[in-house]
């Protein structure tokens, strides 16, 4: 006999230290002093909504059940970018709403759709952002008798994305790359070296995996020698 179709249950009724023990279980579980939505979803027997409509909100939840307020709430713009292009990077491509594991990212996609208001937004959000790291060097007055420094040295997230976006997150040398072997870790690399007076634009970087990019370093110390 087919089973018959029911609607999933129906929480009005749980009392709320059922509601509260509940969230105190899945801490416990964790190991730790708060639950975000999240964590909350995945292991919850409710769902996070029935507990935010009964108690106020999720942060109130978390009060009545004993546990710290959840950090996420604090995450700076800047640290779901860079996350993006750590995720962004090893799949070699745009991440997918679906992309956004707990093994593959440290902060869900849910994460984003709220902060910006749906996971499109948040990508178109981020392009504007990485496309403000793009460094253009001055160019030096006709009264300048020695070279300057016109770019400072560090390479920023924003910068590094666009350079290994443009070289298609593959090493420029060994064609290696973190979607097709999750050991390549991927540096950029001032082709003509900072200290030789190499500029940090687009023209003189380079994506390299990192053996390469400490193989090309070992060289370069040796030539000076």
């Amino acid at each position: 006999m087919a089973p018959r179709f029911e609607l999933e249950p129906h929480h009005r009724n749980v009392p709320d230290e059922e509601l509260v023990a509940d969230l105190q279980r899945v801490s416990k579980e964790l190991a730790k002093p708060t639950v975000t939505i999240d964590q909350y979803n995945e292991r919850g027997r409710f769902h996070s909504t029935s507990l935010a409509r009964r108690f106020g909100s999720w942060l109130k939840a978390l009060e009545r059940a004993g546990l710290a307020k959840s950090r996420t709430l604090h995450i700076s713009n800047d640290d779901l970018f860079q996350n993006l292009v750590e995720v962004w990077t090893r799949l070699g491509r745009q991440p997918k709403y679906s992309d956004l594991t707990s093994q593959s990212s440290r902060f869900s996609s849910g994460t984003y759709e709220k902060r910006f208001g749906g996971w499109r937004k948040a990508l178109e959000n981020f392009v504007t952002w990485a496309n403000e790291g793009e460094v253009h060097a001055n160019e030096p007055s006709p009264n300048e008798s020695a070279p300057r420094r016109r770019t400072p040295r560090n390479i920023n997230y924003r910068l590094r994305f666009l350079v290994m976006r443009r070289d298609n997150f593959k090493c420029c040398i060994t064609g290696r790359s973190p979607a097709t072997d999750p050991t390549v870790i991927l540096e950029v690399d001032h082709i003509i070296p900072w200290d030789k007076n190499g500029e940090t634009v687009m023209e003189n970087l380079q994506t390299l995996a990192k053996e390469v990019n400490i193989g090309k370093s070992n060289l370069s110390m040796q030539s000076d020698d």
